[in-house]
C-alpha cells in the first residue's frame, strides 16, 4: 500500500491513458480496496472479479474509492459488470480482443484495453478497435498463468512497432521497471508491486 501512496501524481500520457494500472487478483491482492484507496492521480485499477458472488458490491466500492482520488476504474472482461459498477473502461483478455464489431459497440460506452502476449496480438487488437494493450509477461512473474517472459529488449521493440499505447505487465517492480526507462511505453501495470514496495515511487513517470 505504501508504494501506491508514494507514487505521487503521475500525469496521464499524451494519449490520455493512465501511467499506472493496478490489476486486482483474488489470491495475490485479497484486499484491493487498500491499494485502490492509495492510488495516485493518473492511475487506474483493473478489477478482475473472476465470477465472484459479490462482484457488483465490491466493484462499486472500488469505483467510489478510485473516482474520489481522480483515478480510473476498469473492469476485466465483463461489460455487464462494468456497466453495473459505473466503470470508465473495459479490459479484454486476448481471446476476446479481436472482435471488431463488438469492440466498436463497446467503445461507445467504455475505454477499451486488452491483453496481448506479443506483437502480432497487439497489432490484431489495434485493428479490431482496441485502444491500448497490456503486454505480458515482460519479466519473470509469480502469476500461475504467466508464460515465458519476453524481456526488456523485445518489449522495447514491441512498443515501437505496435502503433498504440502499450503497458508492461509481469514481474514489474522497482528494479525491473528501471530497465524500461525511456522505452516509450504508455506506463506500467502491476498486481503485487503497488502493494509491496515503497521504492516503486522512484519509477520514472515517463517510461
Amino acid at each position: 500500500m505504501r508504494s501506491a501512496r508514494n507514487l505521487g501524481p503521475w500525469p496521464r500520457s499524451a494519449s490520455g491513458w493512465p501511467r499506472v494500472l493496478f490489476f486486482t487478483d483474488p489470491v495475490r491482492t485479497p484486499d484491493p480496496a487498500r491499494v485502490a484507496a492509495s492510488l495516485p492521480r493518473g492511475a487506474a485499477i483493473v478489477y478482475r472479479a473472476f465470477g465472484a458472488a459479490d462482484a457488483v458490491t465490491t466493484g462499486r466500492r472500488l469505483a467510489r474509492l478510485v473516482h474520489r482520488r481522480g483515478a480510473l476504474m476498469f473492469v476485466g472482461a465483463d461489460p455487464t459488470l462494468a456497466t453495473a459498477v459505473g466503470a470508465d473502461g473495459l479490459h479484454l483478455p486476448e481471446r476476446l480482443a479481436m472482435r471488431g464489431g463488438a469492440n466498436r459497440a463497446l467503445r461507445r460506452r467504455f475505454r477499451l484495453s486488452a491483453a496481448a502476449h506479443g506483437l502480432a496480438a497487439a497489432r490484431r487488437a489495434r485493428a479490431a478497435g482496441v485502444e491500448a494493450v497490456v503486454v505480458s509477461p515482460v519479466f519473470p512473474s509469480r502469476s500461475p498463468s504467466a508464460g515465458r517472459p519476453i524481456g526488456a529488449l523485445r518489449f522495447r521493440a514491441l512498443v515501437r512497432a505496435a502503433g498504440l499505447p502499450v503497458y508492461a505487465l509481469g514481474g514489474v517492480n522497482p528494479r525491473t521497471a528501471m530497465a524500461l526507462k525511456g522505452c516509450g511505453a504508455a506506463g506500467l501495470a502491476a498486481v503485487e508491486a503497488l502493494d509491496a514496495s515503497p521504492a516503486l515511487r522512484r519509477t520514472p513517470s515517463r517510461t
